[in-house]
């Protein structure tokens, strides 16, 4: 292998990938300060509001492993220039979209497209650098981006649909896509993975996707149909159908997405569930306190992005200190008390009122959510590589994002559908609809409590101390982190 610590380019070429990175992080947080504009603008109904985040996640988190491993074999700095180029395109796209139908489609090609385009700033930072300090600084200074873009995206997206109009939250992208495309070329190399077999399990992801996004339109369609209605039935019919398929292709795919021998790892498994259900909590949350911030307390957009930054940089902050913690204590003990938190946090929020203020009703929940945010989302990428080594090293990183990101896909379904359907139940009964919406609410919030729980018994009966004595250190951090 050519010695890439002397690349005189390498940290410009960092540079280029982490303003990428950091695109497709803001593509996540800013869409959600967004959604009442756009439910508005649009006429979205609430059950398919949650098409405009879970579009993303479904198809991002669907097609993560095809993405990575078409970068190894075709070439990584090829497939980070696609990527950029179609989110450039689907960018534009949901920017320009007049109607629900065409900005749920361009979500669910955007979401496609970073899953082309994020796994291979991870593989190219990687090869870029050489294994050991310069390494690890490169890989930290993208977790930092990971982190802060959070923070960034919340308070962006209340400044651009307060001040100009939400569309833009989708066209501040194209500068930076261009930017990058620009200089792609110049700054970094291209690499592959040598010796591996030309493979691809398109199939497999299209299955498993596809699979995914049945059940989704499933739990929607269950709050304006009924469970009953064909739609509901035929949707969830289709959804085991095309579960079967997907197990039977990995089964015999010569190169599978996912090879299932690998969660007869414990605590591999263990972590991915935990990782999951970290997903239904945190993805659903943002969302709902989002449309009750808006429409219950009447925030505007730049009140509310400026109201989620007390847990986007608590949630930094904390990540930091996190990490000596498990350094100290071990992973177990840590990814314990951040669930904790976490679960303590959505109890809180089961609290919240019509006449409720930020002070009273938000600020001490987001404080335990977003410390507790940093106390596991870090501790939980370690658990998903403990043991593992050489080729599978690949595959549980990207199992972890993967989990994560459906995980948010679906819980955010349930949450929503939960809500809607409490909701439209007062509002026929003659309940006002502030005190609807909040009722909806605050039942959806027991329910992420009830993931929490869950997710804290895992962590304390899964997860074996022994196993994650042998926790690689200095590991990139999630992609959907």
């Amino acid at each position: 292998m050519q010695d890439t610590a002397l690349d005189p380019r390498r940290w410009k070429a960092l540079a280029v990938l982490g303003i990428a990175y950091l695109m497709v992080v803001l593509d996540v947080s800013i869409v959600n300060v967004a959604l009442p504009s756009i439910q508005t603008d649009l006429n979205f109904t609430p059950e398919n509001l949650q098409w405009v985040v879970s579009g993303y996640a479904l198809t991002f988190g669907g097609f993560l492993l095809l993405g990575g491993r078409m970068g190894d074999l075709l070439g990584r700095r090829t497939l980070f220039m696609v990527g950029l180029a179609l989110f450039f395109v689907t960018s534009l796209w949901a920017g320009l979209a007049t109607s629900d139908t065409m900005l749920i489609i361009a979500r669910l090609a955007q979401g496609a497209a970073g899953a082309i385009l994020a796994p291979s700033v991870f593989s190219i930072t990687s090869v870029t650098f050489a294994e050991g300090p310069e390494r690890n600084k490169a890989l930290g200074i993208l977790g930092g981006i990971a982190g802060a873009g959070a923070a960034i995206g919340v308070l962006l997206g209340g400044v651009l649909t307060s001040y100009i109009s939400w569309e833009w939250i989708f066209f501040v992208n194209l500068p930076i896509a261009a930017g990058a495309l620009v200089l792609v070329p110049r700054y970094v190399r291209e690499s592959r993975a040598d010796g591996m077999a030309r493979h691809f399990d398109a199939w497999g992801a299209v299955t498993v996707t596809g699979s995914l996004m049945f059940l989704v339109y499933g739990l929607t369609q269950s709050t304006t149909n009924g469970w009953t209605s064909w739609q509901t039935i035929g949707s969830l019919v289709a959804w085991a159908v095309l579960s079967v398929v997907f197990l039977a292709i990995e089964q015999r795919s010569h190169s599978p997405l996912v090879r299932l021998g690998i969660f007869r790892r414990r605590t591999l498994t263990g972590a991915n569930v935990i990782g999951f259900l970290l997903g239904t909590m945190i993805f659903g949350m943002f969302f709902l306190l989002s449309l009750y911030m808006q429409q219950v307390l009447g925030f505007s957009a730049m009140e509310t992005g400026v109201g989620y930054l007390a847990v986007a940089l608590t949630a930094v902050v904390s990540a930091g200190i996190s990490q000596s913690f498990v350094t100290k204590l071990g992973v177990k003990p840590v990814l314990t008390f951040g669930m904790g938190l976490l679960l303590a946090g959505l109890l809180y929020f089961t609290q919240v009122s019509v006449n409720g203020t930020y002070a009273g009703d938000l600020l001490p929940g987001f404080l335990l959510i977003g410390v507790g945010m940093g106390f596991s989302f870090v501790p939980i990428s370690i658990a998903a590589l403990a043991g593992v080594e050489g080729p599978e090293a690949g595959l549980a990183s990207g199992l972890i994002n993967t989990s994560q990101q459906i995980g948010g896909a679906l819980g955010l379904a349930i949450l929503a559908t939960v809500a809607t359907t409490r909701t439209d139940n007062q509002l026929a009964a003659g309940t006002a609809p502030p005190e609807a919406l909040t009722n909806g609410f605050t039942l959806a919030f027991w329910v992420a409590a009830g993931f929490a729980v869950v997710s804290l018994v895992t962590t304390l009966v899964v997860l074996r101390r022994r196993d994650l004595a042998a926790a690689p250190a200095g590991e990139p951090v999630p992609v959907g982190a």
